[in-house]
């Protein structure tokens, strides 16, 4: 059989496929949206600064002046290519001031996942192995009070205790790793922190509801009156076929950390994605608001087949299904 035969592949080709043609329809959505919002963006964008000749300029440089089809079809061709347009504010092309932001963005999506994993895996597991006893029901009260309490409050609450009141961590803004480990790390804490928080909350619940339906499956129990090692029993049996429903929460909510939490990057100052998307709507920079969305899109598109991907790895039923 060669490789272009293996079910793998052909369920990796498929999946690009999809993607591909999804990406197509997300840049349509994405162009028809900014023409369907009210007002003139070019006269909103220049402001004070209007004049009849400077209205015209910025119009022609946009594409502005053209037929909508021949806009649509503009758009389209140049975001496949990387050339987003320029931004209403500066001048600056758009692509710039995106990948400008994506590292700040990475380090907070990445940095809150960890939190977030390293809270759900051991409290959700643990919930589920202590079904209906008191430890379950104080993780499923304490994930319940994580979900219902608003990210930006405990960014005010974090940087109230740790910033104000004892002095030890920065309150705002974002260091590179270049600049030096030690304040980056600093100003890393408590975002990361309080997006982790949130969201380990969230997946603890699904991390239990994943090893409980596990936990209770036929071939768990022939384990166990096999004599295998409840260690055994979790590390080979049960953490695999639960792996596959963590993953897909997972997924979803790194890619949404990619997307940037504006309200978080807002309350720290952080520069990420969110932050841009905060700032291009307050400027009514539709260039800009354009890029982030196409972005943000593409981010969740590429880490759901990432994931498809690996439910393939893990799962060799679903890649022959």
């Amino acid at each position: 059989m060669t490789a272009l035969h293996s079910p793998l592949v052909r369920f990796i080709l498929i999946r690009l496929a999809y993607t591909v043609a999804v990406l197509l329809g997300v840049i349509v959505a994405v162009f028809f949206l900014i023409q369907i919002v009210p007002g003139d963006p070019v006269r909103i964008a220049l402001g004070t600064r209007y004049t009849p000749e400077s209205y015209e300029a910025l119009r022609s440089a946009s594409g502005l002046d053209q037929p909508l089809a021949n806009q649509l079809f503009a758009y389209v061709g140049n975001a496949f290519t990387g050339d987003l347009g320029v931004s209403f504010r500066n001048s600056e092309p758009v692509t710039t001031m995106l990948f400008d932001r994506l590292p700040a963005t990475i380090t907070l999506a990445l940095a809150a996942i960890v939190v977030a994993l390293l809270i759900a895996i051991p409290l959700g597991a643990w919930a589920a192995l202590r079904e209906g006893r008191l430890a379950d029901n104080v993780i499923r009260v304490i994930s319940q009070f994580g979900i219902s309490v608003p990210d930006f409050w405990m960014g005010i609450l974090l940087i109230g205790l740790f910033s104000t009141a004892l002095g030890w961590l920065p309150s705002a803004g974002y260091q590179p790793f270049a600049d030096g480990p030690l304040g980056w790390f600093e100003h890393l804490v408590l975002p990361a922190v309080t997006v982790g928080v949130v969201t380990g909350a969230i997946m603890t619940r699904y991390v239990r509801s994943s090893v409980l339906e596990v936990v209770n499956t036929p071939f768990v129990t022939t384990a166990e009156s096999k004599g295998l090692s409840k260690k055994k029993i979790m590390l080979d049996h049960v953490g695999r076929n639960a792996l596959v429903p963590v993953l897909t929460i997972s997924g979803i909510q790194f890619a949404g950390l990619l997307g940037g939490v504006i309200v978080v990057e807002v309350v720290f100052a952080w520069p990420g994605l969110g932050l841009l998307v905060y700032d291009s709507v307050a400027a009514r920079d539709y260039p800009v608001l354009q890029g982030a969305i196409l972005l943000i899109a593409v981010i969740f598109l590429l880490v759901n087949l990432v994931v498809d991907i690996l439910y393939a790895v893990i799962d060799p039923r679903i890649r022959l299904s």
